[in-house]
C-alpha cells in the first residue's frame, strides 16, 4: 500500500510541475482540458462499441438458457429478474429521483424496456440475423410515428430512411417472391419489438430525462414487469431443470441478467452523454454485423442472397437515421464559435 501511495504522489507531483510550466506559458489550463475531454469521449466511445458488440452475441445466453431448461420467454424473464434485483440497491439510494420523474418518462422508460423483452425473446423463436435486421427497423416506424404523432417534418433524408427500410423489409421477408410479411413467431416478435422502442424512444426524447441508474432501473424493471404478464401466453409455464442442471441454470440467468441487462446499460446511460448521437447510434449498429457472423460460425444460420442485401439496406436506413443529429450537431457547433468571435 505505501508503494502505492509513493508512486500516486509522485504521478500528482509530475503533474502539479507539468501544470505549473504550463501556467507559464498560458497554455496549461486549456490543454489539460481538451486532452481530458479527448480521453473521456474516446473511453465512452470505446465502451459504447463494446455493449453494442456484446450485445450482438447476446442470443448466446438466451438460448443457452433455455437450452438448460428454462424454455420460451421464461429465460427472458428470469434475466429480467436478476438484472432488477442487481440494480435495486442503486436504485433504493436515486428513489427521490423516481419520486419526482416525469410519469409519462416513466412510462416511456419502462416500454423501451419491454421491447426489449420481446427482442430478447425473439431469439427463440426465429433466426438471428433476420430478428436483429428486424429490430433495427425502428428509424422506419419512429418517423412515420413522429409525423403521425408528434406532426415532425419528413425531410429528405427521412424520406430516404423509410425507402432503404421498407424496401429492405421487403426484400429480406419477400425477396423469394412471397408476401413480404414475417412468418415465424420470432420475426413477428423482432418487428413488433422495433415498432415499441420505436414509440419508447419518441416519448423518452419529449420529457424529461431521469438519473442514469434510476432510468436503468425502470428500463430493466419494465422489461421483467412486462414479460412476467406476457410469457405465459407465449410459452406456457416453465418446464425447470432437474437437481443437476439447476446451478448451471442459475448461474447463467444471473450472468446474463447483471452483465446484459445491468452493467452493459449501466455502461450505455453514462457514455451516450459524453458522445454526439449520431457516434453513439452508428457504434450500436455493430449489433448487427456481429449477430448475423456469430450466428452463421457457430449456429451455421446463414442468410440468403436476398436477406443479406435487404440487411444492407435497413443498416444503410439506420445510417442515414443520425444524418441530421449530425447536421444539428455541426450547425450548433459553428453557431458557438462565431459567438464566441463576436465576443
Amino acid at each position: 500500500m505505501s508503494e502505492i501511495l509513493s508512486m500516486s504522489r509522485a504521478m500528482m507531483d509530475h503533474r502539479s510541475a507539468v501544470n505549473g510550466a504550463g501556467m507559464a506559458f498560458g497554455i496549461a489550463p486549456r490543454y489539460w482540458s481538451v486532452m481530458e475531454s479527448s480521453r473521456l469521449s474516446l473511453l465512452a466511445s470505446l465502451v459504447v462499441f463494446l455493449a453494442g458488440a456484446f450485445w450482438g452475441l447476446y442470443w448466446l445466453p438466451v438460448r443457452g438458457i433455455a437450452g438448460l431448461g428454462l424454455s420460451g420467454a421464461w429465460g427472458s424473464v428470469a434475466a429480467g429478474l436478476a438484472g432488477t434485483l442487481v440494480l435495486l440497491p442503486f436504485a433504493w439510494r436515486a428513489r427521490a429521483a423516481l419520486r419526482r420523474a416525469d410519469k409519462l418518462a416513466l412510462a416511456a422508460t419502462a416500454l423501451g424496456g419491454f421491447s426489449f423483452f420481446l427482442y430478447s425473446v425473439s431469439y427463440i423463436y426465429g433466426q438471428v440475423a433476420i430478428v436483429v435486421i428486424l429490430f433495427f427497423l425502428a428509424p422506419v416506424w419512429a418517423t412515420l410515428l413522429g409525423r403521425w404523432w408528434m406532426g415532425w417534418p419528413i425531410t429528405r433524408i427521412r424520406l430516404l430512411v423509410l425507402v432503404c427500410g421498407l424496401a429492405g423489409l421487403a426484400m429480406m421477408l419477400g425477396g423469394d417472391g412471397a408476401l413480404p410479411v414475417p412468418r415465424a413467431l420470432g420475426e413477428w416478435l423482432g418487428l413488433l419489438a422495433g415498432l415499441f422502442w420505436a414509440v419508447a424512444s419518441i416519448g423518452i426524447r419529449v420529457r424529461p430525462t431521469m438519473p442514469p441508474v434510476a432510468g436503468a432501473f425502470v428500463f430493466v424493471g419494465g422489461a421483467f414487469g412486462g414479460g412476467l404478464v406476457l410469457a405465459p401466453f407465449l410459452s406456457g409455464w416453465p418446464g425447470l431443470a432437474g437437481p443437476a442442471g439447476l446451478a448451471g441454470l442459475v448461474g447463467g440467468v444471473v450472468v446474463t441478467g447483471a452483465f446484459w441487462w445491468a452493467c452493459l446499460l449501466i455502461g450505455i446511460m453514462w457514455a451516450t452523454p459524453k458522445l454526439d448521437p449520431a457516434r453513439t447510434s452508428i457504434l450500436l449498429m455493430v449489433e448487427v454485423p456481429v449477430a448475423a457472423l456469430s450466428a452463421a460460425i457457430l449456429i451455421s444460420d446463414h442468410l440468403t442472397a436476398p436477406q443479406i442485401i435487404g440487411g444492407a439496406l435497413v443498416v444503410a436506413a439506420g445510417l442515414l437515421e443520425v444524418v441530421p443529429a449530425r447536421r444539428a450537431r455541426a450547425i450548433s457547433h459553428v453557431s458557438a464559435r462565431r459567438g464566441v468571435h463576436r465576443r
